[in-house]
């Protein structure tokens, strides 16, 4: 009977690989946001702890909010060919101001700016702290089938 060859990565959860993903996250997120506010005009953190619950409220919105977000939005992140995810991602960070005292955004543009410096420098980020392990399958042997009635 032949075997079945599965890679772990269907297997893994958004929610996969613990504490030091998870500080990971926050500090990549925590870089972005505090470079937004420095250098987007628009963008401002009263002080550092009204920057610090940014960070953190903005990362629970993009780890529960943003993935619902994406589905229900699919079709005009087609449509525009993935120009409605800068739209989605300044939601995000209004929804973030909003939810934080001390943290505001002053507009949609700067909002869309804000939106733009994160994306870019998480995206960056991540690709340096990226796990570059290898995958290795995971092998999963098929019993023959059992033959309840033969004729």
């Amino acid at each position: 009977m032949p075997t079945m060859h599965v890679s772990r990565v269907m297997h893994e959860s958004p929610f996969h690989g613990g504490m030091r993903n998870a500080l990971t996250r926050i500090l990549t997120t925590g870089v972005a946001v505090f470079l937004a506010v420095a250098t987007v005009p628009g963008l401002d953190a009263e002080s550092l702890s009204a920057g610090i619950a940014a960070v953190l409220v903005l990362t629970i919105l993009n780890l529960v909010l943003r993935p619902i977000l994406f589905v229900l939005t699919l079709p005009l992140i087609v449509f525009s060919l993935g120009l409605f995810l800068v739209v989605l991602n300044a939601l995000l960070l209004e929804l973030t101001a909003y939810l934080v005292k001390g943290f505001t955004v002053s507009g949609f543009w700067p909002a869309v700016g804000g939106a733009l410096v994160i994306s870019i420098v998480t995206t960056v980020l991540n690709s340096w702290t990226v796990d570059r392990r290898p995958i290795e399958p995971l092998v999963v042997e098929r019993r023959p089938p059992k033959i309840i009635n033969p004729k």
